[in-house]
């Protein structure tokens, strides 16, 4: 994943925060038990996002607890855990599976080779639990990819791969929350796919990599078209999200999707304007 469905924390109360940590925490922990050390490396906020999301939305039953780690090998970190953290822990290693065997197949790393022998069987024992997550995520994997190939234009149906890939992740269970889950996950795939082509636009100029937003990066009103597709998919996303019971961490939900998601947009925007000025 990206890692751009993140809190803001200044704007976040310490109790929230501390929850939201400890969910963190407890998607790590998960992947480390069914995944190994390799599991872990798989980590990411946009995945705990989804965990916030579907616990407080069927109000899972949480298991608490407090362990010391590898990274924090001195204070014990609380941790939140439920039957939805570990189903986002194969989520993220079922989505990074597909990852690694595209770069190996594709480009021969490694790295790569290395991942899929590590994470290779676990995976694939995943993905026939989840077999709709799992077809979806190959199908649209391979769609984008030949996108790529062909160096497409068209951001939108690029982007449109990956909102149909995080729709299915987001629907955990096809009941009456399903429109409102598949709508939510469709405009934020879109939104995360987008942001991470503006982040990336000068670095895959300069390597000469595909970007979808290389076409559009010419026209003089560039960075106000992309402001406005951004929002426009955000509030997409955020509409549906309002559709949804989720009372049991509101505040965090609220904001991660209101203010959490544009602070790596806010980061890159001042980055530029320190470049500009010296």
């Amino acid at each position: 994943m990206f890692g751009y469905i993140t809190v803001c924390e200044p704007e976040l109360k310490v109790k929230d925060l501390r929850r939201y940590r400890a969910y963190y925490c407890g998607l790590c922990r998960s992947l480390k038990e069914r995944y190994g050390s390799l599991g872990q490396m798989t980590l990411s906020y946009d995945m705990t996002f989804i965990v916030v999301l579907l616990n407080s939305l069927y109000e899972s039953q949480l298991k608490s607890s407090s362990r010391r780690c590898k990274t924090h090998p001195v204070k014990k970190q609380d941790m939140l855990q439920s039957e939805i953290t570990d189903y986002a822990a194969d989520m993220n290693v079922i989505l990074t599976y597909y990852h690694l065997r595209d770069d190996w197949q594709d480009e021969r790393k490694p790295g790569s080779l290395l991942g899929l022998h590590g994470l290779g069987p676990r995976a694939k024992k995943a993905a026939r639990r989840y077999p709709r997550q799992s077809k979806a995520m190959y199908r649209e994997l391979k769609k984008l990819e030949r996108m790529e190939a062909a160096e497409s234009t068209h951001l939108d149906e690029a982007a449109g791969c990956f909102g149909r890939l995080m729709e299915e992740v987001l629907v955990y269970r096809e009941d009456a929350w399903e429109e409102s889950l598949r709508r939510m996950g469709f405009f934020l795939g879109k939104f995360i796919y987008i942001m991470d082509a503006y982040e990336d636009l000068e670095k895959d100029k300069a390597q000469g990599n595909y970007n979808p937003l290389r076409a559009l990066s010419r026209k003089p009103d560039y960075e106000t078209r992309c402001r406005e597709i951004l929002c426009m998919m955000i509030a997409e996303s955020t509409a549906a999200f309002e559709h949804l019971p989720c009372l049991q961490d509101a505040d965090i939900l609220r904001n991660i999707l209101y203010t959490g998601v544009w602070r790596r947009y806010n980061r890159i925007q001042e980055k530029r304007k320190e470049q500009e000025e010296t």
